[in-house]
């Protein structure tokens, strides 16, 4: 059976002056073939339907759609933020920046980036159509070499951070093995193979982004545990340590590329490159629920962040390593239990990061049949998710170096999508509404952001550099 897509009630920005290209689908995969969408529970359809909300359905996805109230797409992007990444914003954003640019530069990143979000979600409806991907609003805008360029960019991002999940998955294992024995019989490379094989077997169970639901409120429960167990403990030993260092470490010419790569850090905390992808997923009014998310996330969902990052730069100082579970002393139990949830939530955290990818291949090659639980999906989610897991970890255990995935994919990816590309789409379709002022504001962001990119390549590359030279390929660091 073949549903029709609900039409979707076009934005304000529906009257831009660029014209509406055909559809996506059509222009860009040629070879795609008809299939019926997701259907919906029937209880949600006749819910919206009393609201007037009725979720609109895409013809070109096999995931679910318009179906997720505003604070599920919140924790999703809390998810984000509060992975076991923010045990690593001691080590790699305030030691290189120091107590007064770290704190700056944090609140500023939040502002910037939920105003660059904030943007980004208002374009979401343009020309009376809904764009899901990220690649859909840029190729409806540009064409289809920027639609084939937005493409690369984002899954190189999602790629990466997906690979450095892993790792931190397998630093999390091998955190609590050594807390047991101290032979090194479990190395970092089998810990990461160990940690890919259980995000996969979460993947294969997970059809789509929306089905997370209840593993929401697990991954937030999880970050809770190793975000107190953390706080509480740097701050016993901050207080037992009088004298603490705050100095800034290395030399004038390391510092300079070593703050570059702690700014491209704080992009990667609060941003996640797949804005609408994850916007797909909330109820309408789209953009007013999303912005609320936004809010969500920015408000409430940064003070986990703000209060490990700080507390650990505070009982540590210059010598903060860059998985804070390292630093703390206790009870070999509660450090136990922190790292177990370190990882724990990072195979959540992945599966909201690999969702654009396995979106992409369950549309494009999935049955479009039966249900997500269906036996031929399931094979197919095996085969499929699993050997895109496999490259992700072995690329994760022939180069664990975590603090250069992040400098890298703030620098290639981040950067680009959250800052340049949503200012320069927000120009072409509003431009015509907007003040001189306006518009120069936004080619400042475009042309700055811009400069920042190319500037926090050059310095994860270099760091790339030294640390190959420093570690061989599977490393146990």
């Amino acid at each position: 059976m073949v549903v029709n897509a609900a039409s979707a009630s076009p934005s304000s920005s529906s009257s831009c002056t660029i014209p509406e290209t055909e559809d996506l689908r059509l222009q860009f995969d040629d070879a795609h073939h008809e299939r019926a969408p997701l259907l919906l529970p029937t209880k949600i359809m006749d819910a919206a339907d009393e609201k007037g909300e009725r979720p609109d359905l895409s013809e070109d996805t096999a995931h679910q759609i318009s179906v997720d109230p505003w604070y599920q797409v919140g924790f999703v992007l809390i998810t984000g933020v509060n992975s076991a990444y923010v045990l690593g914003y001691s080590g790699s954003v305030m030691v290189p920046l120091g107590w007064i640019a770290g704190t700056c530069g944090f609140l500023l990143a939040a502002a910037i980036s939920m105003y660059a979000n904030a943007l980004l979600a208002r374009l979401h409806e343009v020309g009376g159509k809904r764009h899901i991907r990220y690649r859909d609003l840029a190729g409806h805008i540009y064409g289809r070499k920027i639609y084939g360029l937005t493409w690369a960019l984002q899954y190189v991002n999602l790629f990466m951070i997906n690979t450095g999940f892993i790792i931190l998955a397998g630093q999390a294992l091998k955190a609590t093995y050594a807390l047991f024995r101290d032979d090194g019989a479990l190395k970092l490379p089998y810990c990461i193979a160990i940690s890919g094989f259980v995000c996969a077997l979460f993947a294969f169970g997970i059809p789509y982004l929306s089905a997370l639901r209840v593993w929401l409120g697990f991954s937030t429960l999880f970050s809770l545990i190793y975000i107190v167990i953390v706080f509480v403990l740097s701050l016993r030993d901050g207080m037992a340590t009088p004298a603490r260092d705050y100095s800034i470490p290395g030399s004038h010419g390391i510092r300079i590329f070593t703050t570059i790569g702690a700014v491209a850090d704080l992009v990667f905390a609060y941003n996640t490159g797949m804005l609408p992808e994850i916007q797909a997923t909330i109820r309408p009014p789209v953009v007013k629920n999303m912005e609320k998310a936004l809010w969500f996330q920015f408000t409430v969902g940064s003070l986990p962040l703000y209060a490990v990052t700080f507390m650990g730069y505070w009982a540590y100082g210059s010598s903060t390593s860059s998985y804070l579970l390292n630093n703390v002393k206790g009870p070999v139990w509660i450090k136990a239990t922190a790292n177990i949830s370190a990882f724990l939530q990072t195979v959540i955290a992945l599966h909201i990061f690999a969702s654009p990818m396995y979106e992409f291949l369950d549309t494009k090659y999935g049955s479009g049949h039966g249900g997500p639980f269906a036996f031929h999906n399931m094979v197919f989610r095996v085969l499929v998710r699993g050997g895109y897991l496999t490259v992700n970890t072995l690329v994760a255990a022939v180069l664990p170096f975590l603090g250069d995935f992040m400098s890298l994919t703030g620098a290639l990816s981040t950067f680009p999508l959250t800052f340049v590309l949503a200012n320069h789409m927000y120009l072409m379709v509003k431009g015509h509404k907007l003040s001189a002022i306006q518009k120069s504001w936004h080619w400042l962001n475009v042309i700055g952001f811009s400069g920042l990119a190319v500037a926090a390549a050059v310095a994860a590359i270099r760091l790339i550099m030294l640390d190959s030279s420093t570690y061989h390929f599977f490393a146990d660091i």
